[in-house]
């Protein structure tokens, strides 16, 4: 079996699309604000307030990712 017909019967299934892909993005932008949280935790100059708050950004990109990487999980053990 090719390998681009077998990602593409995967990508048919519902699960997918609207679960899984979603919740590894959210769990990639999770990633991403805690390396930015951990980097302003460091910063040398205290006073270099930056704006984005990435403690909030990795708290609820996690708490997304969560329960979309749930969702999928119960989607995938249904369809099987």
């Amino acid at each position: 079996m090719d390998w681009q017909t077998a990602i593409s019967d995967w990508l048919d299934h519902d699960w997918v699309v609207w679960w899984l892909l979603p919740g590894l993005g959210a769990l990639a932008l999770a990633l991403f604000a805690w390396a930015g949280d951990r980097r302003r935790m460091n910063r040398s100059d205290p006073d270099a307030v930056g704006w984005v708050a990435w403690r909030d950004v990795a708290f609820w990109s996690a708490f997304a990712a969560v329960l979309l990487l749930i969702a999928a999980l119960r989607g995938w053990l249904a369809s099987g």
